[in-house]
């Protein structure tokens, strides 16, 4: 079939890493434009809170789109589908070290007792460090060696962290907005839906006996369902 041939190509990956970096260079344009100018209306009055809610958007938006590739793939009966969920999930760590270096850069200008002041006393703050802190040993072990390292079935338990983030990310925003809650439920309620999906597969999927170890390495590509 048509599609299965576009999955399998080398060339949608490129496409699709292209693809995630337009968020960056919206982005770019403006600071360009502010650097250069001293004026950038699109990054409205406050560029700083603007880079942060942007960036802090996107981190949340990979992440559910991630979480979707399971269902989509078991949905339409697309497997290939599960070779682009590493990408994403990378991509969705690039932008939240842009989120997290717009706070210490640009907000905080590497205070580092106000920032652990901070982390102790805001708690939009607090659960965001914690949603990065479960990011980043799911970002660290995505490699082939890792998995061999680690085994399977352990890498495997480590990456459900994903869920948890995803949680802490939104509640983050939740907290962080205070009175235009919209977006945040909206994402809420994505990420709701996704693990029913999962709540649902996980039930009707019967429990295996114990499997032999493996004797090739797997799919690093296949993150948790």
């Amino acid at each position: 079939m048509p599609i299965n041939k576009i999955l399998s190509s080398p060339w949608t990956k490129v496409v699709l890493f292209a693809a995630c970096l337009v968020p960056l260079l919206l982005l770019a344009g403006p600071l360009f434009k502010l650097a250069t100018t001293g004026f950038a209306p699109q990054l409205t009055a406050n560029p700083v809170e603007y880079i942060t809610h942007y960036t802090g958007d996107w981190v949340i938006r990979f992440l559910i789109i991630t979480l979707c590739i399971t269902p989509l793939r078991k949905i339409f009966n697309q497997p290939k589908l599960v070779r682009f969920r590493r990408m994403l999930g990378l991509f969705a760590f690039f932008y939240l070290c842009l989120h997290l270096a717009t706070w210490v850069v640009l907000d905080k200008f590497f205070n580092l007792p106000e920032m652990w002041a901070d982390v102790l006393k805001r708690r939009f703050i607090t659960v965001g460090m914690l949603g990065f802190t479960m990011l980043l040993p799911l970002a660290i072990t995505s490699t082939a060696g890792w998995v061999r390292r680690l085994g399977f079935a352990r890498w495997q338990r480590l990456h459900r962290l994903v869920y948890f983030a995803v949680l802490a990310g939104v509640v983050h925003y939740y907290w962080l907005v205070k009175s235009d809650v919209r977006l945040p439920l909206m994402y809420g309620a994505m990420l709701a839906v996704l693990m029913l999906y999962r709540f649902a597969i996980w039930n009707k999927t019967p429990k295996r006996a114990p499997a032999r170890r493996p004797t090739t390495t797997p799919n690093t590509a296949s993150l948790p369902d």
